[in-house]
């Protein structure tokens, strides 16, 4: 692996900084956003910031738009963007949208992805991705689906409910993911402004900057035409594959971002802010968490970055990508924890951004998969290889 980024590649990066830091950053206290993240003013603003900047959707192909950017490419760009949590809606790569982009150009069909792809990519349009059901339906075991999809006709009728679907409160479509009669699983397509889809509450939740928040949804037998399938019948299960690999390091790559402007934030503020007859900075306990961070942050960027290279060569790393998002968002959340606590007083206000990072960022342990689901299931695949290896042995 060759870790030196190409001239292009950190032109692009120097501008994507410059952009964060004089167009989106001073937006960063707009009245135009609410506890349930940006409003669609707001972002339409931001989007078109992005546009004349040439930096709108980098990561979607050409042919639909966009930059057609690496896995390597985007961490850079993504870590810079994710800088300002208001970054990722300007560029159009905040979640749930950046992983449904994904999805839809690798599955959708043509005309799917000329009614809805295209317009998204165009940052005309938003989406959500159902899947996360309320007890006893699927959370980070998405075996346990409950909403269902029965024929009818040349249709199917989904009903179920789904809930914590982030940016569901404006999106103008939705994948929706619901168990067959024989038990697989499958995507489908709908605009979102159907008469039997409800958006029965927004959730209050830790984070803020997510655009439309997290709502409820119920489906009560909305009808989907079997051209509005995403992909084959019966595959969802493995869609949801395609798309969570690369989500998962995407999150890891803007939350990167915000870690490393907490760590900005508590190393300037370290450096000025006297105690004891000197800056907190050459205070030992102080210094080695400065030293600690800086540590974290590197490992963090390490592991995006390797496990982009991975998939840049065609590798699936499901593995990879599990462990990454462990290691990641455990490692970020300690730097955005450890500048709270340096920056003292000024952590816990809204003085500095740090606490606004600190309760946007508390979630990413737990979003695309808990810590422990993603550690048991690394240990489950650990495992099954040093067996085949002993077989191989044998």
């Amino acid at each position: 692996m060759n870790f030196e980024l190409s001239a292009e590649l950190c032109a692009l990066r120097d501008r994507t900084r410059q952009f964060i830091a004089e167009q989106v950053i001073p937006l960063e206290n707009d009245e135009r956003q609410s506890h349930h993240g940006p409003s669609e003013a707001l972002r339409r603003e931001l989007v078109a910031r992005a546009k004349a900047a040439g930096l709108l959707t980098p990561h979607a192909s050409t042919e639909m738009g966009g930059m057609g950017l690496s896995h390597v490419a985007k961490s850079v760009v993504f870590e810079e963007a994710g800088y300002s949590w208001l970054g990722p809606t300007a560029l159009n790569i905040h979640a749930p949208d950046e992983g449904n982009i994904h999805l839809m150009e690798e599955v959708a069909t043509a005309a799917q992805k000329a009614r809805w792809l295209r317009p998204q990519v165009e940052g005309l349009t938003r989406s959500c991705f159902a899947m996360t059901e309320p007890s006893p339906g699927a959370g980070a075991d998405p075996s346990m689906l409950t909403t269902t999809a029965q024929r009818d006709g040349d249709d199917y009728l989904i009903n179920g409910v789904k809930w914590f679907i982030t940016g569901a409160e404006g999106a103008n479509y939705a994948i929706i993911m619901a168990r067959m009669e024989d038990g697989s699983a499958t995507m489908f397509l709908s605009d979102m402004d159907r008469p039997e889809i409800t958006l029965e509450r927004n959730m209050d939740a830790m984070d803020a900057c997510f655009t439309g928040g997290h709502g409820v949804l119920r489906f009560d037998n909305l009808r989907i035409p079997a051209t509005d399938v995403l992909g084959e019948v019966g595959k969802g299960f493995r869609y949801a594959q395609v798309r969570l690999a690369p989500a998962r390091l995407t999150h890891c790559m803007r939350w990167l971002g915000q870690a490393r402007r907490a760590h900005d934030a508590a190393l300037e503020y370290t450096r000025r802010r006297q105690a004891f007859g000197k800056p907190l900075a050459e205070h030992e306990g102080v210094g080695f968490m400065l030293a600690d961070n800086d540590m974290d942050l590197h490992t963090a960027r390490l592991h995006i970055w390797h496990t982009a290279w991975l998939l840049d060569q065609g590798e699936k790393c499901n593995f990879e990508s599990s462990r990454a998002k462990v290691v990641c968002s455990e490692a970020q959340w300690r730097v955005v924890d450890r500048s709270v606590q340096m920056l003292g007083g000024q952590g816990v206000t809204g003085e500095s951004p740090v606490m606004r990072i600190f309760t946007d960022m508390r979630a990413f342990r737990i979003y695309d998969g808990p810590s422990e689901v993603h550690r048991w299931s690394m240990a489950r695949k650990l495992v099954h290889m040093a067996e085949k290896a002993a077989e191989a042995r044998a």
